[in-house]
């Protein structure tokens, strides 16, 4: 059954229960005050409570997760192929960036993390496996695959996140995802992440989840606060590199950029030269299950 419970503004990290080495590193990284999804969740996900948290992309999931994560693996016995920590993703891509947040984090606790996914040989992914992780970050295709293989084990798992749920749904990776919960242990903490509950997804919640608090930072139909539309014709190239320097230099964070593309090369090209300090990529990647679209990349 969800709790629903209401954000409390106004808090610190140190408030919500973090510990002070994380503390010291979010602070490295000029993190030193929480969003609202993570005021929310932190609470009951510290205390070791199956949570459901709402929020669109760019609310902070990231670390809203991580942290009880590597708070609660801090300490505990590292295995061969067997992790006790695991993080569902949709895109390689997306895995790729929970990565890069959670390790500094893990670092600091003494605690190894790997990322797993399909599109590239499995050895050397297998041979980290074999030498011992504390956390995998995992795209549930290739995930699936080496446990078929018997090459990882998740009857040690203690904390599992499904990220993007609502994303893994459109892809048709819910079954899959199904599967994957279903062998890690009954008893361990769940937190799934979502911007709705559509599509599958309030099924996954009501198998999975127990006793679960809703957490929501973002309603599931609620609108973009405000967003201003400016169209440029542009003739070629170095047209396009004059375009791109002024909006660098304009909208910096929290104020995003969204630059359509038609291919991923060409959404990395434009990443590359918009980005400025403090800002993040945030991409929307194509998926050989659903029709091309555009690629979407956001800043902010």
């Amino acid at each position: 059954m969800l709790k629903d419970i209401k954000v409390t503004i106004g808090k610190t990290f140190a408030d919500l229960g973090v510990g002070e080495l994380l503390i010291e590193v979010l602070a490295a990284r000029g993190i030193t005050q929480p969003f609202p999804i993570q005021i929310e969740t932190l609470p009951d996900t510290l205390a070791g409570r199956d949570v459901l948290g709402r929020g669109k992309t760019g609310s902070g999931k990231t670390l809203a997760f991580s942290i009880p994560m590597v708070s609660r693996l801090a300490g505990h016995p590292r295995r061969p192929s067997r992790p006790s920590g695991l993080v569902l993703a949709p895109t390689r891509e997306l895995a790729s960036q929970i990565t890069a947040t959670l390790e500094p984090l893990a670092a600091v606790n003494g605690l190894r993390v790997t990322t797993i996914f399909g599109g590239v040989p499995q050895g050397r992914q297998v041979a980290v496996l074999k030498s011992g992780v504390d956390i995998v970050v995992a795209c549930p295709g290739r995930l699936e695959d080496l446990m078929k293989q018997r090459l990882i084990s998740l009857d040690s798992i203690e904390i599992t996140v499904i990220d993007e749920a609502d994303h893994m749904a459109d892809l048709g990776f819910l079954p899959g995802v199904t599967r994957i919960l279903a062998a890690t242990p009954s008893g361990g903490q769940r937190l799934l992440f979502s911007a709705t509950l559509d599509n599958g997804v309030d099924k996954l919640v009501n198998r999975f989840l127990r006793n679960a608090v809703l957490h929501s930072v973002d309603g599931s139909n609620s609108p973009v606060p405000e967003m201003t539309h400016h169209v440029f014709h542009v003739s070629g190239v170095q047209a396009k590199k004059e375009l791109v320097h002024p909006a660098r230099l304009r909208y910096r964070p929290p104020n995003p950029v969204h630059a359509h593309q038609t291919s991923s090369a060409q959404a990395s090209q434009t990443a590359h030269r918009i980005r400025c300090p403090g800002s993040r990529p945030a991409r929307q990647p194509f998926s050989t299950r659903t029709r091309p679209k555009p690629r979407r990349l956001q800043y902010g």
